[in-house]
């Protein structure tokens, strides 16, 4: 028989932590903490494995299934010596998911389970607090309404607001027993009408209600759009763990609290968190009261007059500090936990390898092997490469002026401005217009997930540190402030105030979540450093790959960029975006109007110096690194005036009839220009263009060579070729134009010649195309658009449906389509290399800097990638770890 169910508690468990594909993550570390003699309050973990039976077999659960949760429950009853559903000691529980990996706030929970009109006043009775008791009956039935039922929460948050203010009170805790009472009561009936039944009594019921819930909410919208943005596949399923209540929220000795073993945000080896005294989980990580520091120092810190949990539980905390030490030389990683205090006794509600900023993983990791908890191989496997993104990029400049408009707690690191938006849905679509904003918002929830990602940053009026909006900003990457108390946000006026002073929707605004402020308008940004802990750890990452790094660079500029991120050459240098700027731009059209052959050379000859200086500095700033250097690309119109205005001044630049150039214009008009006259073919038509760029490069290489002593081997590509005739033809031009430069010069350099793969055909005759080639860059974004037979200009209209629908898992303009056009580079790569097994194999899209895509290259067995200055650092990380887990 299939064991569906997993218990835990006493000191003992089913299951453990290496069984987080089955348990989950939250029921494995559960288990894990339970054989440990943690104190875990005893539950029961239903699989993951159930999940995805229940939506293969038309939502219905195995025939076992409940025989199983019965006998877990009868445990459970057995631990702690009450009985679920008994009207006189009632057992309550909460039921929570628990994926593979942690997606916080984004799946459904329920708590204070088994409570009714009767087992409500036996739970009143045994604790001897009438208050506790009312206060969790109304907590469950507006999260089981909310969760289970489909009502709305907002209905029982007004119902709260009406009696607080019929009573002249502003806080919850202001309501005593007789209160909760009657707004359970209130809650109830609410329910009844919004629904047109009685809220459910039978406390099995509610259970199999809650369940049904919480494996239902694995395909809510805030959760599909979550694995999504974190590549999370929608096959794993979620557990469902079911666990004995404990209260924080019994008076003033209870309490709850989330913590981590080290600050997320910086990675500094110190306790931080927050907790809140008489009080539930739910209320720390919603965001709804702002909690209190955990550490005497935090709070000092902070300038907090509000005693910190060291000051106000002293042996509770030193019990909790030792859980922590327990877990996290247990763990080798930082913990992210969740407690319970009830009565003065600490219970251990879950423990995950916590989120963390890019900054605080390389701290973390690079400190814990020096400590010996970890080794060098582990710590480079610790960071996520894409996250890496979040210290490439500008910080505020401290020196530049700063109009404070408020501060709040500095909850995710970075700066960004933007423009203010109050709606996730707003921020959006605004987003996608190319603008920059800053999501702000009374608090964040699971709802807001996609604007979050939208926006540049995020800004909140409630909330701690540990809240729903910071640990997402976080994960994201996404600079936050929250708790900032003085703000008061009024999102469907389009305005928030802070003391007096008003900033409207669409004003701009400037957060940084280093030190929570936020400020009235743009302020200078300073470039990021890259020393220090990042340095040691991509040392490590170096020593450990096999694949070569390199950068698409067109620019001097964007060259010593790359080279200061760690770029080990050019893997793609774009010639034409060197044609586009003053004089060239006019030499450039002087050529394509030309109307023999003797026009288009005198045009040539004068850019002919403008790209050998370009190719000098190039080859100087690489210092005998490789360069592949692409010759011209694009289709000649692109070089052509296009609007009405711009005709006269060009025909008057290059010397032209105004309708002269109209028609040649028009001559070359191209009804599908991506598959026209461009690339190779320009070569077939026009050679002497590309013997002027050869000519450059050759010049450039030997002019460098002497004055600097290095050795420079350009590589010279030779653009959208489909067939052998056409590289061998253009192959012969550049050596030729080769032979003439060295005699001329009385010097040789080595060079290559090569060609870019993005023409499927290419990839499939790849034996033939490599007698005359000897290099293959995989040119990823033009083999994707020729492969699939999408535009990448034109997809964004329809692309996005087509993830959602998961027709495609992702983007395969972002992340390299494995089953298609990697099918395809893997036929290149093997077919190239059966004609010349040394053919220098690597790949040139924007895929190079993809973590996925860089490992697919790795196993594929490709020399390099090459990708933009700024993901330099992402894709070594990247190769890295691809060669670790080969290991």
């Amino acid at each position: 028989m299939t064991k569906w169910v997993y218990s835990f508690g006493d000191g003992a468990a089913d299951g453990s932590a290496s069984m987080k594909n089955l348990l989950g993550g939250k029921g494995a570390n559960l288990a894990e903490m339970a054989s440990l003699g943690l104190p875990v309050p005893p539950g029961l973990t239903i699989t993951t494995e159930v999940c995805t039976y229940y939506y293969a077999n038309g939502r219905e659960y195995p025939a076992e299934l409940n025989d199983q949760v019965e006998a877990a429950i009868a445990a459970i009853e057995k631990s702690v010596g009450a009985v679920f559903g008994d009207a006189d000691n009632p057992l309550l529980v909460s039921v929570r998911s628990g994926a593979r990996v942690s997606m916080p706030g984004m799946m459904d929970t329920v708590l204070n389970l088994g409570l009714n009109d009767e087992t409500v006043e036996g739970l009143a009775a045994n604790s001897e607090n009438p208050r506790f008791a009312w206060d969790s009956y109304r907590r469950f039935i507006q999260m089981y309404s909310d969760v289970v039922l489909g009502v709305d929460h907002y209905h029982f948050e007004e119902l709260i607001e009406i009696h607080k203010e019929e009573k002249g009170v502003d806080l919850d805790t202001d309501l005593d027993a007789d209160d909760w009472k009657t707004l359970a009561h209130a809650f109830k009936a609410k329910t009844e009408e919004e629904l047109g039944e009685p809220f459910p009594q039978d406390a099995r019921e509610q259970l199999w209600g809650a369940i049904t819930a919480v494996f239902g909410s694995w395909h809510i919208e805030r959760a599909k759009v979550y694995r999504k943005l974190n590549n999370i596949p929608e096959e794993w399923g979620t557990a469902v763990n079911v666990q004995a209540m404990v209260f924080g929220n019994m008076g003033d000795t209870s309490a709850t609290g989330v913590a981590f073993t080290r600050d997320p945000s910086t990675g500094e080896n110190e306790y931080y968190g927050e907790y809140l005294i008489n009080a539930q989980g739910e209320d720390v990580v919603a965001g709804i009261r702002t909690p209190q520091y955990l550490t005497k120092r935090a709070r000092i810190a902070a300038e907090n007059t509000a005693p910190s949990m060291e000051e106000s539980m002293p042996e509770v905390f030193k019990q909790l500090a030792d859980v922590f030490d327990k877990l996290e030389k247990h763990y080798r990683d930082m913990q992210d936990i969740e407690f319970t205090v009830q009565h003065g006794k600490l219970w251990m509600l879950q423990t995950r390898s916590g989120k963390r900023t890019a900054k605080a993983a390389l701290k973390i990791a690079v400190e814990m092997a020096a400590d010996g908890l970890i080794d060098e191989k582990t710590a480079v496997l610790r960071v996520e490469p894409a996250a890496l993104d979040q210290l490439l990029h500008p910080t505020l400049d401290p020196d530049a002026p700063r109009d404070i408009y408020t501060r709040g707690l500095p909850a995710s690191p970075g700066a960004a401005s933007g423009f203010v938006v109050f709606d996730s849905d707003e921020a959006e679509i605004m987003a996608k217009d190319g603008k920059s904003v800053i999501l702000c918002r009374v608090e964040t929830s699971p709802e807001d997930i996609h604007g979050m990602h939208a926006a540049k940053g995020i800004l909140t009026a409630r909330g701690g540190m540990t809240s729903h909006a910071a640990v997402v900003a976080r994960g994201m990457g996404r600079p936050c402030v929250s708790g900032a108390g003085q703000l008061r946000i009024d999102g469907k006026e389009g305005v928030m105030t802070c003391m007096g002073r008003e900033v409207k929707e669409g004003d701009i605004i400037t957060i940084d979540g280093s030190t929570g402020e936020v400020m009235v308008g743009e302020v200078k940004t300073l470039q990021p450093e890259l020393s220090g802990d990042f340095a040691k750890l991509m040392g490590w990452a170096d020593k450990y790959r096999t694949l070569k790094v390199r950068t698409n660079a067109d620019t001097p500029n964007d060259t010593a960029t790359a080279r200061e991120f760690g770029a080990e050459g050019i893997g793609l240098c774009r010639t034409e975006h060197m044609f586009f700027e003053g004089e060239r731009i006019i030499a450039v059209r002087q050529m394509i109007l030309a109307e023999d052959l003797a026009g288009r050379k005198a045009a040539l000859a004068k850019l002919l110096p403008m790209q050998r200086s370009d190719f000098e500095e190039i080859f100087k700033i690489m210092h005998g690194l490789p360069v592949t250097i692409r010759l011209l690309d694009p289709p000649l119109h692109e070089f052509m005036p296009r609007e009405e205005d711009e005709f006269a001044d060009v025909a008057s630049a290059i010397g032209i009839d105004v309708a002269a150039l109209k028609r040649r214009a028009s001559d070359l008009h191209e009804f599908n220009p991506m598959l026209g006259h461009r690339g190779c073919r320009l070569g077939i038509t026009y050679p002497e263009i590309y013997e002027m760029q050869a000519r450059a490069i050759f010049e450039a290489a030997i002019a460098v060579v002497e004055e600097t002593g290095d050795t420079v081997v350009p590589e010279i590509m030779i653009p959208l070729v489909a067939t052998e005739k056409e590289l061998a033809m253009l192959r012969e031009r550049v050596d030729a134009t080769a032979k003439a430069v060295f005699k001329e010069k009385g010097k040789k350099v080595d060079y290559l010649v090569g060609t870019m793969i993005e023409l499927p055909r290419a990839a499939l005759r790849a034996a033939d195309i490599a007698k005359a080639a000897d290099f293959f860059s995989f040119g990823t974004n033009d083999l994707t658009q020729t492969t699939i037979g999408i535009s990448r200009d034109d997809a964004g209209r329809f692309l996005d449906e087509y993830v959602k629908k998961d027709i495609f898992a992702q983007d395969p303009f972002v992340s390299i389509d494995q089953e298609g056009v990697g099918e395809l580079v893997k036929i290149g790569a093997e077919r190239g290399r059966s004609t010349k097994a040394d053919l220098k194999l690597g790949i040139c899209g924007e895929h190079g800097g993809d973590p996925a895509s860089v490992e697919f290259c790795h196993n594929v067995g490709l020399d390099y990638v090459s990708c933009s200055p700024f993901r330099v650092p992402i894709a070594r990380l990247a190769a890295a770890q691809a060669a670790l887990k080969g290991e």
